[in-house]
């Protein structure tokens, strides 16, 4: 059987553990913590190492997601997460622009890490003032070979796209 390990990384709170709780066919592996800081007024619990999940796609293929922290003060686990990667989402709350520079940040981040496939998960399309994928792009400043995939990360079928998107570009590349 072949394990691929995709990282899921992305701003505090912008739906990280909701999209590898919504797809895992294991119960996810969770370090959420109570909030002991003035972010506290955007959610109550925060992952403080990372999230685990498994999917199995068919009986030759395993992808292991592991998801990082979003606050800042715990970016030191995201390199150690991004090794042996083979790929990553990074998820941005569409509804929330005060977090695009950092998302934009983040992927820089993990593009130094390793020359891995990625795609970028627009979180939130459902909601009214959610900024569109193509919005997105211009506003992270990505070339036209990104790829923006809009998604609600509580939808299993949402996940279930952007993984399948990641894993083809991981293919590709292992292909050539």
């Amino acid at each position: 059987m072949k394990a691929v390990k995709m990282v899921v990384t992305g701003p505090f709170a912008a739906g990280k553990t909701a999209f590898i709780q919504a797809i895992s066919e294991i119960d996810v592996v969770s370090t959420e913590r109570t909030i002991s800081d003035d972010t506290r007024v955007v959610k109550d619990e925060t992952t403080v190492a990372m999230d685990f999940g498994r999917i199995a796609v068919d009986s030759e293929l395993v992808l292991y997601l592991f998801g990082t922290p979003g606050q800042k003060r715990f970016d030191f686990m995201w390199e150690i997460l991004s090794e042996g990667m083979l790929g990553f989402v990074v998820i941005i709350d569409s509804t929330r622009p005060e977090t695009f520079r950092e998302a934009r940040q983040i992927l820089d981040t993990f593009r130094q890490y390793s020359n891995t496939p990625f795609v970028i998960a627009a979180n939130k399309q459902d909601l009214e003032d959610a900024w569109a994928p193509e919005d997105l792009r211009f506003a992270l400043k990505l070339d036209g070979q990104a790829k923006i995939l809009p998604c609600v990360a509580t939808h299993k079928d949402d996940v279930k796209k952007v993984l399948l998107e990641l894993l083809y570009g991981i293919l590709e590349v292992t292909e050539e």
